[in-house]
């Protein structure tokens, strides 16, 4: 397991055991599981955003921490704060971070999002060109959420 998998599922785990809302020590979290402060910030940026369900609010200092909250919203917002977060590219890792998250939070189906990480692959779209394929991308997974939801 990467040690962004491996902080993501730490924080989601606190998440779970304090209905919702954790507050956290960035230094001591990256301590406790062996990994540098930077790595901390950088799962939290990327997979704890406003876009997936969360809140996330930081004090500096020598008493700082990070509270981070989940939201509740009801599917149809959810999947249009998605859409609104996607931007004109895409690439593969995001996508499948993203339809990861939405399954975890019941907003789509498994097999909705099997079928969807299956079309938005670099295999499927090894027909178009490279530098072209994360704008395909994006555009590929916003319509889709915009027929399901």
């Amino acid at each position: 397991m990467r040690m962004s998998d491996l902080v993501a599922k730490y924080i989601t785990e606190m998440l779970d055991e304090q209905n919702g809302s954790a507050e956290i020590q960035r230094n001591e979290l990256a301590g406790n599981l062996g990994c540098v402060p930077s790595q901390i910030n950088y799962v939290i940026t990327s997979r704890f955003t406003p876009e997936q369900g969360y809140i996330v609010e930081s004090r500096r200092g020598g008493g700082g921490y990070i509270r981070i909250s989940r939201v509740s919203m009801d599917r149809g917002t959810a999947i249009m704060h998605i859409i609104n977060s996607v931007g004109n590219s895409l690439d593969k890792a995001s996508a499948e971070a993203m339809l990861n998250n939405m399954v975890n939070r019941s907003i789509i189906e498994l097999s909705v999002a099997k079928v969807m990480a299956s079309a938005l692959s670099d295999r499927a779209l090894h027909t178009v060109e490279q530098e072209k394929r994360d704008s395909l991308r994006a555009d590929l997974f916003k319509n889709t959420l915009l027929a399901i939801s």
